[in-house]
């Protein structure tokens, strides 16, 4: 459902209408069928892009002139069809054009996106905001268990349902089911102290026990040590299939290497990892890899820092821009893995960043921001909820995007769509959240 802009009274009554619904809560605050044909066979992936991404540069509002007039120098500019220009993806909104690799996706009725959801009330603090986020639970502090790992209980209480690509320990997936966590990056790929025969022996005796401690430990180890072994073989196929149609070509007529210096040369580019994916998009291909090799693994989590702006944001080009390069690449490999009909990716943050840009050509902390829904149940190709411009008098404190939609609310109609969660889940792993019903569109019925 898209909403045009609204005059101020009118905002201003649906603004305690949504603050009245968001407080109350009942034994049924999803009452909702679950979608036909829905067995609860999907996956479900989540990015966290820590720091605040600026979703305004994302998702550029280019139709709305106090887009312009508010980031004089950060602005992506209006699209003309050149690459230095936004996207077009519809009369309000375009992408960045270093997310253009996404733009199929788009084309192609599986992107959408919720151009101003986020927490229930602002919080510009990074490390509270995110806890908020990770729990699913608004204003609370103390320990609580993260809303994915709540769900992976939900899905499977005496198997691990969940992996964690990235971090040690994310709040997100704290909690008493058990999951699945592998470093980020190439180190995913090796096993550590572990790899040595005479340490890894030492530690096994050393935590023989049947104590809790040692039954974690065993299994963590052994966790890591298949996972090692599975990422490497992935990647030694991977650059055997990268590594034969240049070695055809340095071999002669009767099938030997033409020289051994060209047959070197097409070794060290493959070991050298040359066209290997970095950061987010090898953290997404070493996920959609181990949740293909086991189909147990139904829920994913991936993070990405390096959000956080204030200073030289840039605008078509600069850090931002790299950013979202990144954040792009990631997106694609996530959805080569993860392209079945109930398979399901969510990119959120914590928070949005100010509509108007700073005295550093950088934002500063906001509040409302778009969040990304990719697969084929998502109602794709056009974005969904409520969207009331940039004009100084419909934003937040006068400085930032409202949260039209409660975050939560976006993801009950994934996981509604997604795993088959009935209300009682629901309520359970979104505590205190009601059904929006603005987002009924969000997700394909069937």
């Amino acid at each position: 459902m898209h909403t045009s802009t609204l005059s101020r009274r009118q905002l201003g009554q649906m603004a305690f209408a949504s603050g009245m619904a968001l407080a109350g809560s009942t034994s049924r605050v999803f009452a909702q069928a679950v979608p036909q044909g829905n067995n609860g066979n999907g996956r479900l992936v989540v990015v966290m892009l820590r720091g605040a991404y600026d979703g305004l540069s994302a998702f550029v509002p280019y139709a709305d002139a106090q887009y312009y007039s508010s980031r004089p120098n950060i602005a992506i500019a209006t699209p003309d069809g050149s690459a230095k220009t936004a996207l077009k993806l519809d009369s309000t909104f375009a992408l960045h054009p270093a997310l253009a690799m996404v733009l199929p996706l788009w084309q192609q009725g599986v992107l959408s996106f919720v151009p101003s959801a986020g927490l229930p009330a602002p919080n510009r603090s990074h490390f509270a905001a995110q806890y908020e986020m990770e729990i699913g639970q608004s204003g609370k502090t103390s320990a609580a268990p993260g809303w994915l790992n709540k769900v992976a209980n939900n899905n499977s209480k005496t198997v691990t349902s969940a992996i964690g690509v990235g971090e040690a320990n994310p709040a997100i997936l704290a909690g008493d089911a058990q999951v699945k966590l592998i470093p980020r990056g190439q180190a995913a790929e090796r096993t550590g102290v572990l790899a040595n025969d005479k340490t890894r022996q030492a530690l096994m005796d050393l935590y023989a026990g049947n104590d809790k401690l040692s039954e974690a430990f065993r299994q963590g180890a052994g966790s890591r040590m298949q996972s090692a072994q599975e990422l490497s073989t992935e990647k030694i196929d991977m650059d055997n299939k990268r590594m034969a149609p240049k070695m055809d070509k340095a071999l002669d007529k009767d099938g030997a290497p033409a020289t051994a210096q060209a047959q070197n040369a097409q070794m060290l580019a493959a070991s050298n990892g040359a066209s290997d994916p970095v950061g987010l998009q090898l953290d997404a291909q070493h996920l959609g890899t181990l949740m293909r090799n086991d189909s147990k693994l139904r829920i994913g989590f991936l993070s990405a820092g390096g959000w956080d702006t204030h200073a030289n944001q840039g605008n078509a080009t600069g850090q931002l821009a790299n950013n979202l390069g990144n954040l792009g690449r990631g997106i694609a490999q996530l959805r080569q893995d993860f392209s079945e009909p109930g398979d399901v990716v969510v990119v959120m943050s914590e928070f949005g960043r100010t509509a108007v840009e700073n005295g550093t050509r950088g934002t500063d902390h906001g509040y409302g921001n778009a969040m990304w829904l990719v697969g084929n149940r998502v109602n794709g190709g056009r974005w969904h909820g409520q969207w009331t411009g940039l004009e100084r008098g419909n934003l937040n404190e006068g400085r930032d995007l409202p949260a039209h939609h409660d975050y939560r609310a976006v993801l009950a109609q994934v996981m509604r769509s997604t795993l088959g969660m009935q209300d009682s889940a629901l309520s359970n792993v979104l505590p205190n959240t009601r059904w929006d019903t603005r987002l009924d569109g969000l997700m394909r019925r069937t």
